[in-house]
């Protein structure tokens, strides 16, 4: 072997294992794999991690859901979701300033499985409500450990500024419930690529808080809290829709950066 080879193999065998790792740890650290915002929305709060109560407004049959949801949340590193006594009416679900309100009724054969509603400031979201329907889920289909998993937690996961992993139903699962699916089995849960994307998410500290806030929503307008808001006529104009429209986003504006969404799942 020449003398001016010799060196060159010996920096391609040096070089090349070293490149190697360097993407391997980009591949699997948190801002190579965490990228489902939602839009950026997020609770304002001047430390971590904060507590962001779920209002518990469900049956005995979904409180064993709920808690799980609950406690897989809470496993985030910046936040914690405990569970507190609802103070919202069951059928409407009218949201707390500060707090996520969680109910099941019987809404209806809408067409709506799930919703998850977040009203913003800006980009703060300042309080939320998540929606479970029972019209459908007292159904042989959706009156399962999986289902209800899976949907009770992506709809909280979507109240913390979280948007789904992937929209494409018969691939396969990437084992968190923020992927949708027509086989929830292995889809119930978070897994870490969430974990991640809320430690981005709330990387930064605000100024003030909505979280726990009496004052959080002063700014909307009495109307963004009332009125069905369980049917499309008050969610305002749809702005996103999966390939197959099981998934759809919709957006109801109240001036000056105020906004109401709407993340439906399609049963």
């Amino acid at each position: 072997m020449s003398s001016i080879i010799r060196p060159r193999l010996l920096v391609a065998l040096i070089i090349l294992p070293t490149l190697a790792a360097l993407l391997a740890l980009a591949a699997f650290s948190p801002a190579a794999k965490a990228n489902h915002s939602w839009g950026g929305y997020h609770w304002a709060r001047t430390a971590n991690p904060f507590t962001l109560q779920l209002g518990d407004n469900v049956s005995p049959t979904w409180d064993p859901y709920l808690k799980t949801t609950s406690s897989d949340w809470s496993k985030s590193s910046v936040l914690d979701t405990p569970v507190v006594r609802g103070q919202a009416s069951v059928k409407s679900c009218h949201p707390e300033s500060g707090r996520v309100e969680v109910c099941n009724a019987e809404y209806g054969n809408n067409g709506w499985l799930g919703l998850a509603q977040i009203w913003v400031s800006g980009k703060h979201i300042t309080q939320g409500s998540t929606k479970v329907n029972d019209t459908y889920f007292n159904t042989a289909k959706y009156n399962t450990t999986a289902w209800r998993n899976l949907v009770m937690c992506q709809e909280v996961g979507h109240t913390l500024g979280l948007d789904h992993q992937d929209e494409v139903f018969d691939n396969p699962n990437l084992g968190t419930c923020m992927d949708y699916t027509s086989d929830p089995s292995t889809n119930q849960h978070p897994n870490r690529h969430d974990y991640d994307e809320l430690a981005i998410i709330y990387s930064h500290l605000d100024s003030t808080t909505t979280v726990s806030s009496a004052s959080a929503a002063d700014k909307f307008p009495p109307a963004a809290s009332e009125g069905n808001l369980n049917s499309r006529a008050a969610w305002g104009r749809k702005i996103r829709e999966s390939r197959n429209g099981r998934l759809e986003v919709w957006v109801r504006g109240f001036g000056n950066g105020n906004k109401v969404f709407t993340f439906v799942i399609e049963a």
